[in-house]
């Protein structure tokens, strides 16, 4: 779904990369290479390592190489790869926190990544939480819930270099050589917004939504 043009006219502060979507959620996107070792999916990993405070996306291009496994059917696996587009969400609007609804926020995302994906001539498979490409996997997903929030972590392979030898796998760049950096910066932006506007959609629904 495209976010319209007035969403992001009215919600969003475009004055450097932080965009505050009013009182639904804020958006980053990080220059620096960070590592996704799996720490960033504990709950305010935002707040502490970056001073967002609230409901937050944060996206990325990055290594990863997990060592905090938080699924128990993958505790035994390597997820791993040398490039990655990362997005981390955290949400505080449910108290106590969900892992129900953070399990359905994280299919919401994942197919908002699928629609873009598609607008950009990348045509995808998806089975659950995963993105694939003909039988290739192409993302890894994962979501979570604390005393106090729900996070999900969704990485997208750029290229299937440095990921595990036993599991197919493949990247954006794999499918599609002609993307640039900034072009996967685009498609990291528009998920997000995306998104936000969903979440915001919602919201708005239940405001309106006479119940009995």
């Amino acid at each position: 779904m495209a976010v319209p043009a007035s969403y992001l006219l009215n919600r969003l502060n475009r004055g450097s990369s932080r965009y505050n979507a009013g009182d639904v959620m804020l958006y980053e996107h990080l220059e620096d290479p960070l590592l996704y070792d799996g720490s960033q999916i504990e709950p305010a990993w935002a707040l502490s390592e970056l001073g967002i405070k609230g409901s937050s996306i944060i996206t990325w291009i990055g290594p990863m190489d997990v060592k905090n496994i938080v699924d128990y059917e993958d505790v035994e696996l390597e997820i791993r790869s040398e490039e990655v587009l990362h997005f981390i969400v955290e949400h505080f609007d449910e108290q106590p926190s969900s892992l129900r609804l953070a399990y359905h926020r994280q299919r919401i995302l994942v197919m908002l990544l699928m629609e873009e994906l598609m607008r950009t001539g990348v045509r995808t498979r998806r089975e659950g939480d995963d993105l694939y490409i003909g039988s290739s996997k192409l993302t890894v997903s994962i979501a979570t819930a604390s005393v106090s929030s729900m996070k999900i972590h969704l990485g997208v392979n750029i290229h299937e270099r440095g990921t595990p030898e036993d599991v197919d796998t493949i990247g954006l760049l794999d499918e599609k050589p002609e993307l640039s950096a900034d072009d996967i910066k685009v498609i990291a932006e528009n998920v997000a917004m995306a998104y936000i506007h969903e979440i915001d959609s919602i919201e708005e629904d239940i405001a309106k939504t006479r119940i009995f």
